[in-house]
């Protein structure tokens, strides 16, 4: 299995192709294998990579007692900075767009292109976040939740509360998808569970004016409506970033409307300009490492 140190934690990752590089992220508690039918589809088009998170998947745990965004953020600047891969476009998905946010606006190394899928800037943007993560599921209620549970009796709690509260299909309309995300979390360390969400109520907004590179932001048609007050945000904030909708598709559209999900990328992808050519001349710059 190809694993890279990283801050102290060997990263399972998988890469392929040539030429400028497209890095996949996935989302909390998924693994690189959402990103399967973007993977087959790009793959000979660019130099692919995707990964798993720290706490998810064959990367698994580590030793650190606690999580910030920041601490994704630098695996992700270590992974690049130790592959050598330079002017990457980022695309992350739900969490692993905040990810390529927190990375993007420390604006520490030169980014190609940024593609954030349903993807939120803060855990409490909006009246209604600051009622839920506030008020109704505030932090230590929700981590004390968590840790009587266990990771695999809530998620089946949280997924009963997200049919409840944004729809039947939130996370899409193919049972496979949720099949799979379902097998993700029942499979992790309940400690990495908790830590990832405590990771996920520490997330605040961060400087976006900072990011300088073309910016695409994703959602899935059907999104909960929640989710475009932070893509409104997004567009506000962030100076060269424009919408797309993923027709016919709910919060994961990569695994939802593969098909729309890729030509949106794709045609994202041939908009920056050079993007098909060699970017080996692109000189290296020094990766920051600190924790937000």
């Amino acid at each position: 299995m190809p694993k890279i140190l990283v801050n102290s934690l060997d990263h399972y990752y998988e890469q392929t192709g040539e030429g400028p590089a497209l890095v996949l992220i996935h989302g909390a508690f998924g693994d690189l294998h959402t990103w399967d039918a973007q993977w087959q589809f790009f793959a000979g088009r660019c130099r692919l990579l995707r990964y798993d998170l720290r706490g998810h998947g064959r990367t698994g745990p580590s030793d650190l007692q606690h999580y910030t965004v920041g601490t994704f953020a630098d695996d992700l600047a270590g992974l690049l900075d130790k592959l050598d891969i330079r002017y990457p476009v980022i695309c992350g998905q739900s969490f692993g767009g905040i990810v390529a946010q927190a990375l993007a606006a420390r604006n520490c190394m030169p980014l190609r292109g940024l593609i954030l899928a349903s993807s939120m800037v803060a855990i409490d943007l909006t009246p209604m976040d600051k009622l839920l993560c506030k008020v109704i599921f505030p932090r230590w209620a929700m981590l004390l939740t968590i840790r009587m549970l266990n990771a695999r009796n809530f998620t089946r709690f949280s997924l009963w509360l997200g049919r409840l509260t944004k729809g039947k299909h939130f996370l899409g309309t193919d049972p496979a998808t949720e099949a799979y995300l379902k097998q993700c979390m029942y499979q992790m360390d309940s400690d990495e569970f908790l830590k990832i969400w405590d990771a996920l109520y520490g997330f605040h907004l961060l400087p976006l004016g900072n990011i300088t590179c073309p910016t695409l932001t994703l959602n899935g048609e059907f999104e909960p409506k929640g989710m475009f007050s932070h893509t409104h945000a997004i567009l506000h904030l962030v100076p060269h970033a424009r919408a797309e909708l993923v027709q016919t598709s709910h919060h994961a559209s990569n695994m939802d409307n593969p098909p729309a999900f890729n030509q949106a990328v794709l045609a994202f992808l041939d908009s920056i300009p050079g993007f098909s050519q060699d970017n080996s001349h692109l000189p290296s710059r020094q990766l920051n490492r600190h924790n937000d």
